[in-house]
């Protein structure tokens, strides 16, 4: 018997009577913080449109979800009968849009020093304090400014949760199914994006944030009651109570003694060294850890998800649909929030390396699908008769993207780092990736006036073939594997 698998099989094996209960339901009350997140990011596609004059509708600001909405869902104020009590100009509508990502960038670094300061659950809690402050703010706004500084809030607890659940979902899950609940994080946020397609699409945007503000106080509620990790614990010398929670995440029932017995060597090990940024960069193993995560966040937001979540309209008109904008939204939703419940299903089966391939890989050509398609018919070539092909790129895009680089980035950022490294780590990590949704948010629209919509897909296309290359020669394969197991082959020893 290997050394490094012991942990796994005294908790699955030699007991055989680990209560994976226990740890879906500690996942399930990190992952209510991804389905607030998701909310948020989602709360200006039904929102805008509302809040904005017809004049500013070919304004080419905001996330790509908002463009597309106050592009082609101006008629939603009719919808729900409620005009707004004021309207924002185009600086005040790119603001509202654009202050999360600032709020994002902000709040990262300094949430991962305090995970490791006070420990995951207390950060956890303490970010519902910013979600709510959001909520109330956009209930009672009377002007732009209340809604500009409540997106600021927003996003303060967006890019906090961002770094904190990953890293307390990967903590306390056993590795046999590590990569099952290190998904729920991606799973959660597209189900609050999803719920928020839905209700707002026939709410007034003030009666949507009250329906979402029950959600912060609700994370705090079935939280509370969740432990600390093992691994937080045993790095502050509480072994009796990392014990506790080990005993509590396993089931009175398992055989946790070799489990903790591995953790607390991982703990020591990793507390001989300085969790510093410097010491990251110095170290070869965490240094190749943060260029893979980082990798992996870059290829994440330059995959072109939001090149085509923006286009979806006109993919689904090019297949002769007349289906209202905000019903295609929904329908976009639902196929993202399925694929990424499947990808949950499959990541401990077939493991984090072959989907992030499937991924680029279907991607990419999905993408250079899409580019031929649009260059013939901006050349005036009748493509009538393949008018579907783009909408089964669409759909075969977003199942791709959500069963790989959607959720596995976020569930990797956790993994390939020890728990001296983790809040750091993970800090730069979500800075990078919400950096990046800037630059994509900021630079797409431009693109697309400069060079067509069709050489945007070939871009991306070409950084997909780039993001082949990164997988297979970079990123290990986590599955399955201990964090010593982890940390060997990023050193470059194999086990």
């Amino acid at each position: 018997m290997e050394k490094p698998t012991m942990h796994m099989l005294s908790v699955q094996e030699k007991g055989g009577q680990t209560r994976r209960t226990t740890q879906y339901v500690a996942a399930v009350a990190a992952a209510i913080g991804a389905v607030i997140a998701g909310t948020i990011l989602a709360w200006t596609s039904p929102a805008l449109p509302q809040l904005v004059p017809p004049r500013i509708n070919n304004s080419t600001n905001g996330t790509a979800l908002a463009r597309a909405a106050v592009e082609l869902n101006a008629t939603l104020i009719n919808s729900v009968g409620q005009p707004a009590e004021f309207l924002l100009d185009t600086k005040e509508s790119s603001l509202v849009s654009s202050v999360l990502a600032i709020g994002a960038l902000i709040i990262a670094l300094p949430v991962g020093f305090l995970a490791q300061k006070i420990g995951r659950r207390p950060t956890i809690l303490l970010l519902s304090i910013p979600f709510m402050l959001n909520w109330l703010l956009i209930i009672f706004a009377n002007g732009s400014g209340m809604l500009i500084a409540a997106r600021f809030f927003a996003g303060l607890g967006t890019g906090g949760i961002c770094v904190a659940a990953p890293m307390y979902i990967g903590e306390i899950a056993e590795t046999s199914i590590r990569g099952s609940l290190g998904a729920f994080f991606q799973l959660f946020l597209t189900v609050g994006i999803l719920f928020t397609f839905v209700v707002g699409a026939w709410t007034h945007w003030r009666t949507l944030s009250i329906i979402s503000a029950v959600l912060p106080p609700l994370l705090v509620i079935v939280f509370w009651w969740m432990p600390e990790t093992p691994q937080y614990l045993l790095g502050k010398n509480r072994r009796h109570d990392a014990e506790k929670a080990l005993r509590w995440l396993r089931g009175p029932d398992a055989d946790i003694s070799a489990e903790l017995e591995d953790m607390q060597k991982d703990v020591d090990n990793a507390s001989r060294q300085r969790g510093g940024i410097l010491s990251i960069v110095t170290s070869k193993a965490p240094r190749m850890a943060l260029i893979c995560s980082l990798g992996l966040m870059f290829f994440q937001q330059f995959s072109g998800i939001n090149a085509v979540i923006f286009y979806t309209n006109n993919i689904f008109q090019s297949a002769g649909s007349d289906i209202d904008p905000a019903i295609a939204t929904i329908i976009v939703g639902v196929v993202q929030t399925i694929a990424t419940y499947i990808s949950s299903l499959l990541i401990e089966r077939a493991g984090r390396r072959i989907l992030l391939l499937q991924s680029c890989i279907i991607m990419g050509l999905c993408l250079v699908i899409l580019g031929v398609y649009f260059k013939l018919q901006e050349g005036g070539v009748d493509v009538s008769m393949v008018g579907w092909l783009p909408l089964v790129c669409l759909v075969l895009f977003i199942i791709s993207f959500s069963m790989g680089f959607g959720p596995i980035p976020w569930m990797m950022m956790a993994e390939l780092f020890t728990v001296e490294y983790r809040g750091t780590a993970s800090g730069l990590s979500v800075i990078i990736n919400w950096f990046l949704v800037f630059v994509v948010t900021l630079c797409f629209p431009l693109m697309k006036e400069a060079i067509g919509i069709y050489s945007c897909f070939w871009f991306f296309a070409c950084l997909m073939l780039i993001c082949i290359f990164f997988v297979f020669f970079l990123i290990p394969e986590t599955k399955g594997k201990t964090i010593s197991q982890i940390q060997a082959i990023l050193s470059g020893k194999r086990t």
